[in-house]
């Protein structure tokens, strides 16, 4: 089975322990985002929306910069586990469960929306990025990563990354579902959004564990980041 995400449920428990490889490995994605994401926006105050959130990472490192948050994702357990999280660590994060295709929320309410590791996997493309640019409010900022379709990337991200070194649950992704650069900003631009500038994302070196850590890459071969920007009302 391939995009499979009942994962996110299965390990909803542990997501926070630090015993299961693959999601050390999300959680070790984190401050390799960060370290570009924060370059492009200022998240002190900012209501920011962390679509599909799984477990609450990215939701309570934005928290911990002062941004308002919620969070939405469909994996029932593990926003359960985020907001039980959330709540011993203190941070105000609204989580709700919910789609990108279909996200419960008013026009225009959010200041930015962060959506990692999250496109790759959805069933509507073009669905999820309207509802982007519904509940951005014009000038607001949407930051993503996903994956590029190509061999490379297909090759690192089944072939090495599931199959070989388990970084990451066999049936994770579709490589089908993998998305070219240039089809993302026209996705974008169809949505009423602006594309900013995009820049790779990948392995910059390893733990004492032996997982990677993350940061910016000068090619977008394999995953990429970037930023688009709602310049309508």
């Amino acid at each position: 089975m391939r995009n499979d995400l009942t994962i996110y449920d299965t390990v909803a428990d542990q997501w926070w322990s630090d015993e299961i490889r693959w999601v050390r490995t999300l959680k070790n994605l984190v401050p390799g985002r960060l370290s570009w994401f924060d370059r492009q926006i200022d998240w002190a105050g900012k209501r920011v929306l962390d679509l599909g959130c799984a477990g609450g990472f990215m939701a309570e490192a934005l928290a911990e910069r002062g941004a308002q948050v919620t969070g939405i994702d469909p994996a029932e357990k593990a926003i359960a586990a985020a907001r039980a999280h959330a709540h011993a660590a203190e941070h105000a994060i609204a989580y709700d469960v919910g789609v990108g295709e279909a996200l419960p929320y008013d026009r225009a309410g959010f200041d930015a929306v962060v959506c990692v590791d999250v496109l790759e996997h959805v069933s509507d493309l073009d669905r999820v990025l309207a509802e982007v640019a519904r509940v951005l409010r014009p000038g607001g900022l949407f930051l993503f990563d996903t994956i590029n379709r190509n061999p490379l990337a297909r090759l690192a991200t089944i072939t090495m990354a599931e199959d070989i070194l388990r970084l990451l649950p066999r049936g994770t992704h579709d490589p089908a579902l993998f998305i070219k650069p240039a089809e993302l900003r026209a996705g974008l631009s169809r949505a009423g959004l602006t594309p900013g500038p995009m820049t790779g994302l990948g392995p910059r070196g390893i733990t004492r564990r032996g997982d990677p850590t993350f940061g910016r890459l000068p090619v977008k071969t394999v995953l990429y980041m970037g930023t688009a920007r709602k310049t309508d009302a």
